[in-house]
């Protein structure tokens, strides 16, 4: 069993999907597919080159936030490993199945489809990585399964509360595992990587994101729909730290 491509879900209200929409194709340079889902719920952000990556989905109730599509050969084989592992099932689909990890997170399991060349950088940014929030009664057992599951290479973050699984060359979109302060449930949401913080933050002003708070190498924001995201300071090309963040963070 191999993970084959990986979409990373934006999560957010129905009703404000229209705003949120239009926020995520302006900063990812895509643009929207037809809408599909029986509410016209899902869409897909159309990138210029390349496999698209990134999808949307208008949630009914709840704040939103994000989450994984593994796409794989072999859907059913997948589900099974998932749930050895310890997910458990939502549910099942013509051809893809919804699932939760231990924790509660949900992720979903679909067919691949040819899907191998990664979006372009676009103005400095690449969104690539989908941040999972676990609370510290969890997160050993969730870091565990995440990498079991995927079967990808664990690295240590920047800071003792990140574990981050990077990918195989080519994937799109790699996970880190974030260790909260505070009991509550899983969450997850999405981070950018960027060359420029500043200048990446003053053009999602631009178009409507609001700065709610900063961090060592990273920024947070809310997007036009209010959910959270970040900018980090990573190599857009590799998604890795720059040496004097790894430094700094060792000091």
């Amino acid at each position: 069993m191999s993970i084959r491509w990986t979409h990373a879900f934006v999560d957010r209200p129905s009703d404000r999907i229209a705003a949120a929409r239009a926020f995520w194709t302006a900063v990812t340079g895509t643009r929207l597919s037809e809408l599909r889902g029986a509410r016209g719920e899902f869409a897909t952000l159309l990138p210029t080159d390349g496999d698209a990556c990134v999808k949307m989905q208008g949630v009914g109730a709840g704040p939103g936030g994000a989450h994984l599509d593994f796409s794989v050969d072999d859907v059913e084989a997948f589900v099974t490993t998932a749930r050895a592992l310890g997910a458990v099932p939502v549910a099942e689909h013509e051809g893809w199945s919804v699932l939760r990890s231990p924790a509660g997170q949900p992720f979903c399991a679909v067919p691949w489809h040819g899907e191998s060349v990664r979006p372009p950088v676009v103005a400095g940014s690449r969104l690539d990585q989908v941040c999972l929030d676990i609370a510290p009664s969890a997160y050993d057992a969730e870091s565990a399964f995440w990498a079991e599951l995927t079967g990808w290479q664990p690295l240590a973050g920047s800071l003792p509360e990140f574990r981050v699984l990077r990918p195989p060359p080519g994937l799109p979109v790699r996970i880190l595992l974030q260790r909260l302060d505070e009991e509550r449930p899983a969450a997850a949401h999405l981070d950018l990587a960027c060359a420029d913080i500043a200048a990446t933050r003053a053009r999602h002003e631009d178009l409507g994101a609001r700065v709610v708070a900063r961090g060592p190498h990273w920024t947070v924001l809310h997007d036009p729909a209010g959910g959270a995201y970040c900018l980090t300071g990573r190599d857009p090309e590799t998604g890795g730290l720059p040496a004097s963040a790894l430094n700094g963070a060792r000091s």
